[in-house]
């Protein structure tokens, strides 16, 4: 273990790395989302089939965080080594996909394939720059966050260039998650790295029984009732909205825009976020960015028709709200359950998480077919406007929550 100070210069230049490397493995998270249009046209399938491309990834990366939380895999394999592992699985998995899958069935195993090896590269990311940073550890966990969303808003961009190229837009990914594998030698671990006591499931009973922990999580579940159902059927709302003004939507056009508002725009919501919750309380920034979001669903479903000039700056503020809280969850958590097992609340709070998506992602698009895409996009509210309830009152609990909490006297 390296013995340099954290926060310094060498912490920022891991903070640089590890971005980089989630931004270029996690574009194959929705690489075959983006390429839902044609895989639509080519393969004859519904909306139902065409959801599970994304639901399969969602339940590889539950799968997979339980598994390496369960084995203790971050710490019998060098954090590194299993991030160049995840990223290089990952890249075999989308190119197969893109060389191989001829059906729905093909493509969704590998789908879930690709989940498993990213929960190899995004925890275990997050556990390598959590070494590195005490003080600005708010701000570094949401330059990750923005990576995250960085990258898996990518694919929208590349496939929209491309149109019904779809096995070419997967390539691109795949070679990217290729090249993030590449650069795993020049990770370090920092000083600041604790040794996780394992996967306990008993934890998750007294999770929910203590005040505390049970609002973190409950303010985490509003926030992925909304997120990924956002990330997967932006495109698709985009579009629909296009067509109710009778006017045809460009795939170039719907890629950058999505791209813009929830990639880029996420980027900076998380780092904004990131400054804001180190200094007014992260508990308060995560219900005041889940309040906005919340707005911007309901702003969505009343915008839905619209002219882009009206509905394209809402996307933006959409996409940057959206995806701002994400760290502060995790670090509101840290700060009130035993340290001992923090890694498995944050593993248990992830995976209950990624397991709601898989409703809310599935579910979005038979509601939009079955009455209409407002209705869809305005259900979508209730999630984070009763999250933001949750984080309310986890603040009041936790008056101090932007400064660094002492250890725990017992544990949860």
């Amino acid at each position: 273990m390296t013995e340099a100070p954290p926060d310094g210069r060498r912490a920022t230049g891991q903070l640089a790395l590890v971005c980089v490397i989630s931004v270029l493995a996690l574009t194959t998270w929705f690489s075959a989302t983006a390429a839902a249009p044609a895989l639509r046209r080519e393969w004859s399938i519904g909306p139902a089939a065409e959801a599970l491309l994304t639901v399969g990834v969602q339940l590889g990366f539950v799968l997979g965080a339980l598994a390496s939380a369960a084995t203790n895999l971050p710490d019998r394999v060098h954090p590194p080594r299993l991030i160049g592992i995840g990223a290089a699985l990952a890249a075999a998995a989308t190119t197969a996909t893109a060389t191989l899958a001829d059906g729905p069935v093909t493509a969704v195993v590998l789908r879930v394939v690709t989940g498993v090896a990213l929960a190899l590269v995004y925890p275990v990311g997050m556990k390598v720059l959590v070494s590195w940073f005490a003080v600005r550890r708010g701000l570094a966990v949401s330059l990750m966050v923005g990576s995250l969303a960085l990258g898996s808003i990518f694919p929208q961009l590349v496939s929209g260039a491309l149109a019904q190229s779809w096995r070419p837009a997967l390539l691109i990914t795949a070679g990217l998650a290729a090249v993030a594998s590449l650069l795993h030698p020049w990770l370090r671990v920092g000083p600041l790295l604790d040794r996780s006591e394992g996967f306990r499931p008993g934890v998750l009973v007294e999770l929910w029984r203590q005040p505390a922990p049970r609002l973190a999580n409950l303010g985490y579940l509003g926030h992925m009732w909304e997120l990924y159902a956002v990330w997967a059927w932006a495109p698709a709302f985009l579009v629909a909205s296009l067509a109710a003004r009778g006017q045809e939507a460009q795939s170039a056009t719907v890629g950058l825009v999505v791209f813009v508002a929830f990639g880029v725009c996420g980027l900076l919501g998380c780092v904004v976020a990131g400054w804001v919750g180190d200094r007014i309380g992260r508990a308060r920034a995560a219900a005041a960015a889940m309040v906005v979001s919340g707005l911007c669903c309901l702003g969505a479903a009343l915008a839905f028709g619209g002219p882009l000039w009206l509905l394209v700056p809402l996307l933006m503020v959409w996409g940057a709200s959206v995806i701002a809280d994400s760290a502060m969850f995790s670090a509101c958590l840290g700060t009130v359950v035993d340290r001992r097992y923090v890694g498995t609340a944050l593993t248990l709070q992830t995976a209950l998480g990624f397991l709601l998506t898989m409703v809310t992602i599935q579910g979005l698009p038979l509601v939009a077919e079955a009455t209409s895409w407002r209705l869809a996009v305005g259900l979508l509210a209730v999630g984070p406007l009763l999250g933001s309830l949750a984080m309310v009152r986890l603040h009041r609990l936790l008056p101090q929550d932007a400064a660094p909490a002492p250890a725990p006297r017992r544990p949860v």
